[in-house]
């Protein structure tokens, strides 16, 4: 085997030293890819996928070490090579889709430079061959507007488009090994469809092979041609996609299979007093041009929107990435400017200022979807959780807040123990995690969720569903829940809004739209979604 494959790692493990202790996260893992070959890694949130991954382009921070094992490439060991001969592999010949994009891109620099930049460094190309090479890559990813769009920055783009962008980088040199970490996390159904078979196009016209790292198991049948089940740092099992389907062996393969959020929405509320409301809410960014910067057009993120979610209830929005869903609820905790009255709580909070908005904080939380970008990486986890307590309860001892932020990580699975460390220290899925608990701490009203379940593995995602649920029912929360996962929004949703291009496309209760959507859009949206359900299990 070891003669036909294009990567091998062999018998090999990782280890972190912090504070004078070491600590295992890779123990002896062995499997190969072989050209053209997608190899799928599975597993739990801290299982050690990513860590994988990352080693093989020796990325790891300096408190990793290896104390075994070989990462093979092409016959060479990548875990010996000189830095400057690592570099010529890196974004060459293997390249490298990070779980989180906003903080893989330059928030300084527009995307077509950057991915201008990884054209001149590697393959020398500069000028108009660049930029239209740069346009057919934005193009090929799915990028509306692509030539448009290249002046854009990052914190311009959704959290799918910035992850678009991500794969056109790292497929920019046609490499022979592509490192996919989560690539579809923050992508609605119909992109993630096509993203897929994007993939595997390039795949099948590049030769190209794929170690594809992520916690959804549709995907896993939907693209893989292998799957190694990842937990606690360990394979547990591996073998043919198919065969690991339809005869698991261990008990953990077998649970993450049967795994999946049980539909309890929450029943809708009609006499209750309302939450949140807007009506005509619409944010309109303008395009500048030329030497005096005048507006030409506008980007309408929001186009017009009225909606009305009473207390304890939950309503769902789903639309494609871009579609304006991340900006209403930016729009609604008024933590972006917008225009058209918004009502919270029975008050009017449409133009208030800072410091005017501070005692509605408390009430109105939020849980992003970018986790590592929300959290500050100079503070502990246990300092980011009880951040809004030092703010809404002054008067909390240190020694209370701390209780608080214990209580609050236990409530979202994480081992309170671990609440000293920092954000970096952390998976993907275990940022998630801790963002739920620091929006939890101060037990508000109203909370946006976006994407709170994209980066968690099927059983936490359950685990985190349920979680959500019981603490609606013990506290009467209402949420404002933002999702690509159709499955995750039936499962908590008693009403469902559909966006595109920042309109209401359709909305109702849940259970009636998931059973007879209207409208072309919803309909074309559910079946992209339920398809691909499908497709795993048939």
């Amino acid at each position: 085997m070891s003669g036909t494959a294009l990567l091998e790692i062999k018998d090999f493990s990782v280890a972190f030293r912090q504070s004078g202790r070491e600590t295992l996260a890779v123990d002896r893992i062995s499997f190969n890819i072989k050209k053209g070959e997608t190899v799928a890694v599975v597993g739990e949130s801290g299982s050690g996928k990513s860590v994988t991954g990352l080693s093989v382009l020796r990325l790891l921070p300096t408190s990793a070490s290896h104390p075994s094992g070989e990462v093979l490439f092409q016959g060479r060991d990548l875990l010996k090579l000189p830095e400057q001969e690592i570099r010529g592999v890196r974004g060459n010949d293997i390249t490298m889709v990070f779980q989180e994009p906003m903080t893989s891109l330059n928030p300084l620099h527009p995307i077509g430079q950057q991915i201008t930049e990884m054209l001149e460094v590697h393959r020398g190309m500069h000028g108009e061959a660049a930029r239209k090479r740069v346009i057919e890559l934005l193009k090929e990813v799915g990028i509306p507007n692509a030539e448009e769009r290249l002046g854009s920055y990052p914190h311009q783009l959704s959290g799918g488009q910035r992850q678009r962008v991500m794969i056109a980088l790292a497929l920019a040199n046609e490499p022979e090994l592509f490192i996919a970490d989560e690539p579809t996390t923050a992508l609605d159904v119909t992109v993630q469809a096509q993203i897929l078979k994007l993939l595997k196009e390039l795949q099948g016209r590049l030769g190209m092979a794929m170690l594809f790292i992520t916690h959804d198991l549709n995907i896993v049948r939907k693209i893989a041609d292998r799957v190694c089940v990842m937990k606690q740092g360990k394979i547990v099992e591996q073998g043919p996609v198919e065969e690991i389907f339809k005869n698991p062996q261990h008990p953990y393969t077998k649970a993450l299979l049967a795994a999946e959020p049980k539909i309890q929405p929450a029943p809708p509320q009609p006499d209750a007093p309302s939450m949140i409301s807007a009506n005509d809410l619409k944010v309109w960014y303008p395009i500048k041009r030329g030497l005096f910067k005048k507006t030409v057009g506008h980007i309408k993120a929001v186009d017009g929107v009225t909606l009305n979610i009473r207390r304890g209830e939950t309503l769902g929005v789903v639309g494609e990435s871009g579609s304006g869903k991340t900006t209403l609820g930016l729009a609604l905790l008024r933590l972006i400017s917008s225009e058209g009255p918004i009502v919270f709580l029975g008050k009017p909070i449409q133009g208030l200022k800072f410091k005017a908005m501070r005692p509605f904080r408390r009430d109105m939380q939020i849980v992003f979807q970018d986790p590592y970008g929300s959290l500050s990486p100079r503070m502990s986890i246990t300092d980011i959780v009880s951040e809004g307590l030092r703010v809404h309860q002054p008067k909390m001892s240190p020694e209370e807040r701390d209780e608080r932020a214990a209580a609050a990580l236990k409530d979202v699975g994480l081992d309170p123990a671990t609440r000293h460390r920092y954000p970096h220290e952390f998976s993907g899925g275990q940022r998630q995690r801790i963002a739920v608990a620091r929006a939890m701490v101060l037990e508000p009203t109203f909370v946006v969720l976006d994407e709170p379940t994209s980066a968690l593995d099927m059983l936490v995602q359950s685990q985190i569903v349920d979680l959500l649920r019981d603490l609606q029912k013990k506290r009467e929360l209402t949420y404002l829940f933002i999702s690509h996962d159709l499955r995750v929004v039936a499962a908590l949703a008693s009403h469902v809004m559909v966006m595109k291009d920042g309109k209401i496309v359709e909305q109702g209760p849940a259970e009636k739209l998931f059973k007879a959507p209207v409208s072309d859009y919803t309909r074309a949206l559910f079946a992209a979604a339920f398809s691909l359900e499908t497709e795993q299990t048939s």
